[in-house]
């Protein structure tokens, strides 16, 4: 595997890893909160430098369904971490502070709010648009064990069944009522525990991204 490779499978990990930890600011705390957010976006803008070829290849070739899916996610991608951006930086309080911004704070709380949950599902759907590639390098990681063969199924029937988790966690959790300011304010349930709220969480990753694999493999 090419170094410039293994750069970006790193950056994707860390950022998978990091996704659900920022939509737990009530448990991870402000301070946290903003430092993991300024961490994510340096990360964000590296993988954009290394997939710099994306950019350059919109107007070439062909657009087929599958592409033009593609394109819409990751645009959508980039709208929401630039509201992020510019919303995190208004309502900061310890990583940008020393900027002297004044006002706004309410128009930034919508959009954070909005960008936030957006940015989660849309960078979970992207995830789902590497569906294949993930794929390929776990069969290449465990072809050589003999187990794997007769059980080459189960992941498949793991994710589903996540994925069926995933759904219930998002009408736990009211999330579609975030994604569309029904409700401005974001309800913790102080007695669920860290680990329950970041299954909830991962369970909507794979759901979104279990969704757009196998819409694209329909489009393909």
């Amino acid at each position: 595997m090419k170094p410039k490779l293994k750069c970006k499978i790193t950056i994707d990990i860390l950022m998978t890893v990091l996704l659900p930890v920022l939509m737990a600011h009530m448990l991870t705390g402000q301070r946290m909160h903003e430092w993991v957010g300024a961490l994510m976006f340096l990360m964000f803008i590296t993988h954009n430098v290394l997939n710099a070829n994306w950019y350059l290849n919109l107007l070439r070739g062909k657009y087929t369904p599958q592409r033009i899916l593609q394109i819409v996610i990751n645009l959508m991608v980039f709208a929401s971490m630039l509201g992020l951006m510019i919303s995190g930086i208004i309502m900061s309080r310890y990583v940008f502070s020393f900027l002297p911004i004044n006002g706004g704070m309410a128009f930034a709380r919508k959009l954070h709010m909005l960008s936030a949950y957006w940015g989660f599902v849309l960078m979970s759907l992207h995830l789902g648009m590497h569906g294949n590639m993930i794929k390929g390098i776990a069969n290449k990681s465990f072809e050589t064990q003999s187990s794997y063969k007769r059980y080459k199924a189960a992941p498949r029937l793991i994710s589903i069944l996540i994925a069926v988790y995933g759904v219930y966690a998002f009408i736990k959790n009211d999330i579609f009522s975030y994604l569309f300011l029904k409700n401005e304010f974001v309800f913790f349930d102080s007695q669920q525990s860290a680990v329950m709220f970041f299954i909830d969480y991962l369970a909507m990753m794979v759901l979104f991204a279990c969704a757009t694999y196998f819409f694209s493999r329909i489009l393909s």
